[in-house]
């Protein structure tokens, strides 16, 4: 279908540009600190802070712009927002200084949240209950493939010019993405779960807060996330300069590869899983997301020390079970919420997430390896760093088994949570 297919390449360009950033991080920062990290005890925490920045600014437009995509016509929203990213993108690859950077990052965020609580809704009017899993998790194959190509892209383009033009190459396919956006058609609110589409209130609001499915769901993708931004964003630079691959560009590209091959493959397992298991158990996308954090954990851990290159091979077994929840942990907050403010519940979830997430990830490992640097180790110990990530694994893991009991009711009950006096709107 054209309207999924086209979101899938949206938010394929979506992760590429998040992700050429850590693809690159060690150019920028040999070029926005030239004296070198050793000599500016600040630069690792200053560099984590750029993919702060632009998580920040998307975690708080996102609540403005899912209460305006519960109202407005999303696809307008939607091609407004890959506009404005594409050219901050493209900003990115022309700053020359941290501050502009900076900016450029904040500019990403705000065009962003304008498509991340969105871009599922249109899905979610597409297609039922029974099949929103694995759909969902189409779309959310972006993910690994995303962030995997912008490693690869800021490794073939490193080795032949400079970082800047692993942004400037996202610059005209995100315009001309964006401009499709608006000759798309909405479908309408509500139709494939058989509920009508009203103006919500602040009680409809309220209803998310006392969803156990959907809290649990939340505070499990919001542990998700602060460990999958901190491995994504940190782990190139890990095997670069921990575990002495000397080749950045081989780096990048082996890390790229495991991400695409494992991230793409659990993706699609994940979300098959969970609409197959369904039928025999109610919480089936919860135990999904749950088991795989749980055996991932393992994995995760034999990375950080297992001889290279042995390591890549446990990266590629712990990328493989984290990423089986990325389609049912989505479709539960569809499932969960009602049509009227099922952007607006997507939208907080990416405010929880990110805020307690991977806003908070990247910068934590930059200062704790900061902290550890000294004349003998200048480089500093990012081991300390990726052990918090491997304690949220776990607590993502037993968030989401918790979460099980409660699906099959508040599935069942979401398309009649609606406490406000019914206004129809068009």
């Amino acid at each position: 279908m054209l309207s999924v297919a086209l979101l899938l390449l949206i938010n394929l360009f979506n992760y590429i540009d998040r992700y050429v950033l850590a693809a690159v991080e060690p150019l920028i920062r040999a070029e926005f600190f030239p004296k070198g990290a050793a000599d500016d005890k600040t630069a690792g925490l200053r560099m984590g802070l750029l993919a702060t920045a632009f998580l920040v600014s998307y975690m708080i437009a996102a609540p403005v712009f899912g209460w305006l995509a519960d109202r407005w016509k999303r696809w307008a929203i939607v091609g407004i927002g890959v506009t404005v990213w594409s050219l901050a993108s493209g900003g990115s690859g022309i700053a020359t200084a941290w501050l502009a950077m900076l900016l450029m990052r904040v500019l990403v965020g705000i065009g962003e949240a304008a498509y991340g609580p969105t871009a599922p809704t249109l899905i979610s009017d597409l297609f039922p209950v029974q099949r929103r899993g694995a759909v969902l998790a189409w779309f959310y194959a972006a993910i690994p493939v995303g962030s995997a190509l912008g490693f690869v892209m800021g490794g073939l383009v490193t080795k032949y010019t400079t970082w800047h033009w692993a942004f400037l190459l996202t610059l005209p396919p995100g315009l001309a993405l964006g401009a499709m956006c608006f000759l798309m058609k909405d479908p309408p609110r509500g139709i494939s779960d058989g509920a009508t589409h009203h103006r919500a209130g602040l009680r409809d609001y309220a209803t998310l807060a006392r969803t156990p499915s959907y809290v649990l769901a939340v505070a499990g993708m919001t542990a998700f996330t602060f460990a999958i931004g901190g491995i994504s964003f940190w782990m190139p630079t890990f095997l670069h300069e921990h575990r002495g691959q000397k080749d950045l560009g081989h780096v990048n590209l082996m890390f790229g590869g495991i991400t695409v091959v494992a991230g793409l493959s659990a993706t699609l397992i994940g979300g098959w899983l969970g609409d197959r298991l369904r039928a025999r158990y109610s919480g089936s996308y919860f135990l999904v997301s749950g088991v795989g954090m749980l055996v991932g954990f393992p994995f995760f851990l034999a990375s950080l020390y297992a001889p290279m290159p042995m390591a890549y091979g446990f990266i590629f077994m712990a990328i493989f079970f984290l990423f089986l929840s990325t389609g049912p942990s989505n479709a539960i907050l569809a499932n969960v919420t009602h049509p009227s403010i099922r952007a607006t519940g997507f939208a907080l979830s990416i405010f929880f997430i990110h805020t307690f997430g991977d806003a908070i990830s990247p910068p934590v490992i930059g200062w704790v390896t900061d902290l550890t640097k000294s004349p003998s180790n200048p480089a500093g110990d990012m081991t300390l760093g990726f052990l918090i990530v491997g304690a949220m694994i776990l607590l993502s893991g037993a968030l989401w088994i918790w979460g099980a009991a409660f699906l099959k009711r508040d599935t069942e009950l979401a398309p009649t949570r609606f406490a406000s006096n019914p206004r129809s709107t068009t």
